[in-house]
């Protein structure tokens, strides 16, 4: 692009981003946001916010489609036992690139669904097959991130609902494309977010449901877990795919374990919505440092050590997101509600309820006080479904198991799901946007509105529905 060119794109690109031109603009006519980017950025479409309570016909039993049976779906699979055993579900096709992968899978599914399921492997393409089928409902994504866009738009193109493993699109241009093609079809496509429905998030959402915690004004969510041994494990991640992300982008690349609870803590698409964020990274250093000892491959990489993106909403509350897979440090998600009433911590979880409006030598509630408020605002779901989430605890605890369950549940009786099209979206769009605002020295940058308005219509959060 000629000087001339990428001024006027910057431009226009800036009145997108929220931001001066100047900030994109750099003197020596090298952007630190490329010509395609700023395309991306400019092609954004209009949200209609349709899939708002998006209901279809009840499906007694859903028919599923996998696509992606590595380590993440080999632990999805083992959700379904119990809706298969009680007839809301049945697995009708695998897909993966590794036979082995699949005969596995399926020699475990032929315990629990006499038969097993169809296979598809062998080329990159198969899975193609899967949603090419007529007897198939739903498609669940648990592939490498790069395929995950593609993969939902073809199975909605196709007819079929969509659940996928996080992120659901890397760009905002995919971003776009989700919500045009979802419009279009009206089909749900549903990011698969466990954290949401882990006990301890439910039973803070309760609390905050029943006014324990008053008005939520901040909250802190993150996806802290070092993974270096597993991202240059040469089995791990097939191909080493999670660590060459690492080598060419700096942001917030893993959003939805924080960012997901603290949505619905906040009513993120229910009477508010994201307005601006800044994202700064830290540098690089434990990961590099790991690589050198271990004689790996690559040993230089562009994504910051801790990234932190800070999040504005249109009420004027704050979240501080972050995310940091290279250092040694215990895992931890924060969630962190901060109420005009009350206060919740994570890791380990704490929680403090001020009484009085003004209290000197404030300290956590002690242990049996705890207990209390667990127990007596314990989500309804955990309460119900106590033997079964003991039964799957392999599925990160349980709420992976909750989270399957919910879905197929919503399926099975015809009611939107727990995580609509516009959740989705949106806490995918906070990966590039981070990525665009560390590029740009920490710049402020406007977050769309991907819900194409329907945000602004108060509604309490799908998940607190009972449902049986």
């Amino acid at each position: 692009m000629n000087r001339k060119d990428f001024l006027s794109l910057s431009s226009r690109a800036a009145l997108f981003l929220g931001v001066a031109p100047s900030v994109i603009a750099c003197k020596d006519d090298k952007s630190t946001i490329d010509s395609d980017k700023l395309n991306e950025l400019l092609s954004q479409t209009k949200a209609d916010g349709s899939l708002v309570n998006l209901k279809h016909e009840a499906i007694p039993k859903v028919r599923v489609g996998m696509i992606g049976m590595g380590n993440r779906g080999s632990v999805l699979i083992q959700m379904f036992e119990y809706l298969i055993k009680n007839n809301h579900a049945e697995i009708v096709a695998l897909a993966d690139l590794k036979e082995d992968k699949l005969n596995k899978n399926n020699d475990y599914l032929s315990t629990i669904q006499p038969g097993g399921a169809d296979l598809y492997f062998g080329n990159e393409s198969a899975w193609k097959k899967v949603a090419n089928r007529d007897d198939i409902d739903l498609l669940l994504i648990a592939t490498p991130w790069n395929y995950h866009a593609e993969m939902c738009l073809y199975g909605m193109e196709h007819g079929k609902h969509v659940a996928c493993e996080q992120p659901m699109a890397m760009t905002l241009k995919d971003c776009w494309k989700l919500i045009e093609v979802a419009e279009r079809t009206k089909r749900h496509c549903m990011y698969m977010e466990n954290c949401c429905f882990n006990g301890e998030e439910l039973w803070v959402l309760n609390m905050i449901n029943e006014g324990v915690f008053g008005d939520v004004n901040h909250a802190e969510g993150a996806y802290i877990h070092d993974l270096r041994k597993h991202m240059m494990d040469e089995t791990y991640y097939e191909d080493q795919w999670r660590i060459k992300h690492h080598q060419i982008k700096n942001g917030n690349f893993y959003t939805g374990h924080g960012l997901g609870p603290v949505s619905f803590y906040m009513d993120i698409g229910r009477g508010d919505n994201y307005d601006h964020l800044v994202s700064m990274s830290s540098k690089e250093q434990s990961l590099s440092e790991a690589a050198v000892k271990n004689n790996f491959w690559a040993t230089e990489f562009a994504c910051g050590d801790m990234n932190t993106t800070l999040i504005k909403t249109k009420l004027g509350r704050s979240i501080m997101l972050q995310f940091d897979t290279h250092t040694g440090r215990p895992y931890s998600r924060l969630n962190t509600v901060t109420g005009t009433k009350a206060v919740h911590q994570g890791y380990p979880s704490r929680l403090y309820v001020g009484h009085n409006e003004l209290q000197w030598g404030h300290s956590w509630l002690k242990d049996q006080e705890y207990r209390e408020y667990r127990e007596r605002y314990d989500h309804p779901l955990w309460k119900r479904l106590r033997e079964q989430i003991d039964a799957n605890a392999v599925g990160h605890g349980g709420m992976d198991f909750v989270m399957i369950y919910r879905l197929i549940r919503c399926l099975n009786q015809g009611l939107p799901l727990d995580i609509n099209l516009y959740d989705s979206v949106l806490w995918s769009a906070i990966t590039p946007l981070s990525q665009i605002s560390v590029a740009n020295n920490s710049a402020s940058t406007k977050v769309p509105d991907f819900t194409g308005g329907s945000w602004v219509n108060k509604r309490k959060n799908e998940v607190l529905r009972p449902i049986i």
